[in-house]
């Protein structure tokens, strides 16, 4: 009924949005407000979050994580994050064509707001789904792969993942490599001028498809070898390095205006003394990233689940300048702890009413959710993965390295 009641109000406002008052002179029509006119997705985004509940508001924050396998799709689990979590959406994680397509529609269907349904698929979605199409790992390919080269292989990708019903890419990696670096070939490279070039490039093919990108690791994970699996791994090194190198890929990609940008679990002394990773860093997601660089779009947390985040929480990472938080230990605890904090004072609602907006404005601008949004139907079987395969020979072989 939640959803049907969401679909009432979307075409409503849609109808809507446009009628604003105005006279008449002449053949012209003339505005009376003295205000610009809102956006449709402002107009869609603002009318919503005055009919959604806090959980509601809180839900479209959180992304778990569920595997793409059949077996493991629990269409219980799915049921609980869609009608008693509110989720805005769904990481996938390892398994197959098949059952990430029907993963995807399931939550689809169950959600009262249409969800991200995202995929880390740093070179391709062969990374992480076993029978889609393989490509080279980033810092793998062809060194005379260009801008082109990156576009196209970014619509090829947004192609893809559309079959699936994926509508969210978390990638492209902008870390820029060093010596013994823990990302290694996960990079481009270690040129911060090859390396923007290509994320941009990549991300703008991906999102010119339909298809949300997310360049990760803000500020930066190029750097030492420790793994944010496992630790938080501290970035000794001064500001205007950092502006030369491992910040200026993101600073590209936020002056290209593209969409999302995950938050490493990465402590840099250099921008926040108190040694917080960037995931829980006011100073490094709301000073440095939003006023300073300018960014716009969602910014995402890397898996909370992970030993770099040992002992913060969700909360601290809204508080910090988060929109969404990726794969929690338990989603439904973290949003009642946040909720908890809302109710105590310690976190005003209307931090979570900035973030839960600026989430549905990206939902509808990008027609994931709202009267525009694009609808899928999935191929099956044997054809689902001749549809997902179509036409990629000549694009594995630009990138396969010579």
């Amino acid at each position: 009924m939640r959803s049907l009641f969401f679909l009432c109000v979307s075409l409503l406002l849609f109808c809507s949005a446009g009628c604003g008052r105005s006279v008449a002179v002449g053949h012209d029509s003339v505005s009376t407000s003295t205000t610009p006119p809102l956006s449709s997705a402002e107009v869609w985004t603002d009318s919503l979050l005055q009919v959604m509940t806090l959980e509601e508001k809180v839900g479209q924050l959180f992304m778990p994580a569920v595997y793409s396998r059949l077996e493991d799709a629990d269409d219980g689990m799915l049921r609980f994050y869609a009608d008693s979590c509110h989720v805005g959406g769904l990481l996938l994680l390892k398994g197959d064509a098949e059952s990430a397509a029907s993963v995807a529609s399931a939550m689809t269907a169950y959600s009262g707001i249409a969800p991200w349904i995202a995929i880390d698929a740093e070179w391709g979605l062969g990374m992480r789904i076993s029978d889609a199409p393989r490509y080279p790992r980033n810092g793998r390919m062809d060194e005379d792969a260009d801008q082109s080269d990156l576009f196209d292989y970014g619509e090829e990708m947004a192609r893809e993942c559309r079959v699936l019903g994926i509508n969210m890419v978390m990638g492209p990696v902008a870390d820029v490599a060093s010596e013994g670096s823990f990302i290694g070939s996960r990079s481009f490279g270690n040129d911060p001028q090859r390396v923007a070039d290509l994320v941009t490039a990549y991300a703008s093919g991906l999102e010119s498809g339909g298809v949300v990108s997310v360049a990760k690791h803000f500020p930066g994970h190029g750097r030492g070898g420790a793994d944010s699996h496992k630790e938080v791994p501290v970035i000794i090194i001064d500001r205007d390095s950092l502006e030369r190198t491992d910040l200026y890929p993101f600073r590209r990609y936020a002056d290209a205006g593209l969409s999302g940008i995950m938050a490493g679990h990465i402590s840099v002394p250099a921008l926040d003394a108190s040694g917080l990773p960037a995931t829980v860093s006011r100073r490094m997601l709301t000073e440095l990233l939003r006023n300073d660089i300018g960014f716009r779009g969602l910014v995402i947390t890397d898996a909370l689940n992970m030993r770099g985040a040992a002992g913060y929480q969700a909360a601290d990472a809204i508080a910090a300048g988060a929109d969404i938080v990726v794969a929690p230990a338990s989603t439904s605890d973290e949003i009642r702890e946040i909720i908890k904090r809302v109710d105590s004072g310690e976190l005003d609602e209307s931090v979570i009413d900035d973030r839960c907006a600026r989430v549905l404005r990206q939902k509808y601008s990008h027609r994931v959710a709202g009267p525009l949004r694009r609808r899928v139907r999935h191929p099956r079987g044997e054809r689902l993965r001749s549809v997902l395969s179509f036409g990629t020979d000549s694009l594995q072989q630009r990138l396969a390295p010579r």
